[in-house]
Order: structure tokens, then C-alpha cells, then sequence
């Protein structure tokens, strides 16, 4: 992972963000870089964008001297002021780098605009084609011990993986494969095992410790969520498309809801073909 993107509103919850991105800074040994997004629409206060831009200068060298000590030397750490739409600036950012992740907090406000990061944190997911972390503010920031994987019967779902075992092998992490389904069917449990043991595998052949588990309910956000938080989990890695309807081409319904409502910190994947046939809108631009 060669540079971490961190969206910022300088709000305290925003930061949470940057604190997450400084550990997994720290272990890939990437390049961070914070971003903030001019905002010519008013929220609770009108301030004009010159206002904005020296403001935003001036709280990127407090927190600079503030967070430097803690990240390692060979870690580059910048930022940079952009204008124009939250979502789509930092994904442009993010994708201005190989082999980039965005890493943000889904809780955040700032007098710019109502609810800066916050509210734009599903849209980055949705905009870019990159790996992208969430973080609530109440999480406490620690070293990853536990990922809980989700497997579905999507062919997408294993897209994941790689990733996975990427920063399960930075931070000797073990994962949880779970197996998530509402059905009782034969054929739908068994196409499941059938991606376990391949995901086994590769774990397997990566040095990557595991466990793994069946979960059938009727809400499998909400079983996921649970399983994590009965494991004391570190991080949840999802695939933003776990529907097959073409409303919900981009964020479907079990992403939305893992990234709304879990306390956990979330990595979203997006599916590499699904973002080259419905994301034309970002690669373009």
C-alpha cells in the first residue's frame, strides 16, 4: 500500500480517520496524505472560500505537528486543499496514486458544510475504484488481531481476498471466513463451501492464519455485525456489491447497511469489472 488517502473536515470525529490511517501507515509503511474539499455551498456558516483555504492551512500544520512523531520517518506526510464535490475529489486523489487506499471517518462536521465527511463517506465508497476503510468515531484505534471476511454466493466476493490477506499478513492477523446466507438450500451451502475452501487455500499458501464459520439469518449485515462484535474483530472486509440487481449496481443493500451501522471499522472492495462497466462517470474525469 504505497499512499493512504484521509479525507478531513478538522472536526474531532474526522480525525478518527487519520488515526486509523496512521496505524496502517505504520505497517505498510505508506505515504499519507490528508485531503480537505473547499465547499462553495454554505452549511451552518457562510464562509467565503479564501476564508476556507487559509483556515484549512492553518489546521493542517496543527495537526501535522501534532501527528508527525507518530508515524514513521520513511512515511511521507502532506496535505492538500481541493474544490468541489467531497466525494469526487477524493476519489480523484486516491486514484492520482498506484496502489492507493482511502481511509475516512463516517462521523464529521465543520462549519463549511453540514456534515462534511460524514455524509460523503458512501459516496466515496460508491465514486472510486479503490480500497476504501470507514471508522466510526467511537471506535477505539488498535492493532488489527481479528478480520471477519463474508463470504456470499456472488463470484465477486472473493475479489477481496488478495487484499485481506495483505494486511492480515502486515499486522499477523487471524481471519474469520463466515459464510452468510438466508437459505437453507443445499446447493447455495455448498457453493459456499466451495468458495471457503478455496479461500482456505490461498490463505494457506500465504501463511495467513484462519477460522472458519457458517452463519444462516434473515438480515446478513446484522449477522455479520454480531459474529464481529461477539470476536472482538478489528476490521470487517466487504465487496460494496452483494446484490445482483442493477439498482443497486454500485452500493447494495448489505454494503450500505455494514457501513451505517457497524461499530467496526469497514473495508469496502469494489468489484473490478462492475466499476469498469458502471463507473465510466470517474475514470473519465
Amino acid at each position: 500500500m504505497k499512499r493512504i488517502i484521509v479525507p478531513v473536515d478538522f472536526s474531532q470525529e474526522s480525525l478518527k480517520g487519520l488515526e486509523l490511517a496512521i496505524l496502517y501507515a505504520n505497517k505498510f509503511n505508506s505515504d499519507l496524505q490528508m485531503v480537505f474539499v473547499q465547499s462553495s455551498k454554505p452549511g451552518k456558516f457562510h464562509i467565503e472560500l479564501k476564508n476556507q483555504y487559509d483556515y484549512a492551512l492553518e489546521e493542517f500544520e496543527t495537526i501535522v505537528r501534532k501527528y508527525r512523531a507518530q508515524l514513521h520517518q520513511d512515511c511521507d506526510f502532506s496535505y492538500i486543499i481541493k474544490s468541489g464535490k467531497v466525494h469526487e475529489e477524493v476519489a480523484h486523489q486516491a486514484e492520482a496514486f498506484d496502489d492507493s487506499m482511502i481511509i475516512c471517518s463516517t462521523n464529521g462536521e465543520s462549519g463549511f458544510s453540514d456534515y462534511v465527511i460524514g455524509s460523503n463517506a458512501y459516496r466515496i465508497v460508491q465514486e472510486t475504484d479503490r480500497p476504501v476503510i470507514t471508522v466510526t468515531s467511537d471506535k477505539y484505534i488498535g492493532e488489527v488481531k481479528k478480520i471477519v471476511m463474508p463470504l456470499d454466493i456472488t463470484k465477486e466476493t472473493r475479489e477481496k481476498v488478495p487484499l485481506v490477506a495483505r494486511i492480515a499478513k502486515v499486522f499477523d492477523s487471524e481471519v474469520h471466513i463466515i459464510k452468510v446466507t438466508g437459505s437453507m438450500n443445499e446447493g447455495v451451502h455448498n457453493k459456499l463451501k466451495m468458495y471457503a475452501t478455496q479461500v482456505k487455500k490461498f490463505f494457506d499458501e500465504q501463511g495467513v492464519r484462519y477460522q472458519s464459520s457458517l452463519l444462516i439469518g434473515d438480515n446478513i449485515s446484522d449477522s455479520t455485525i454480531e459474529y464481529a462484535k461477539t470476536v472482538d474483530a478489528d476490521l470487517i472486509a466487504i465487496m460494496t456489491e452483494q446484490t445482483t440487481t442493477i439498482a443497486n449496481f454500485l452500493l447494495g443493500s448489505f454494503a450500505y447497511q455494514m457501513l451505517n451501522t457497524s461499530p467496526i471499522p469497514v473495508l469496502s472492495v469494489t468489484p473490478k469489472g462492475l466499476f469498469f462497466t458502471y463507473g465510466m462517470r470517474t475514470t473519465g474525469g
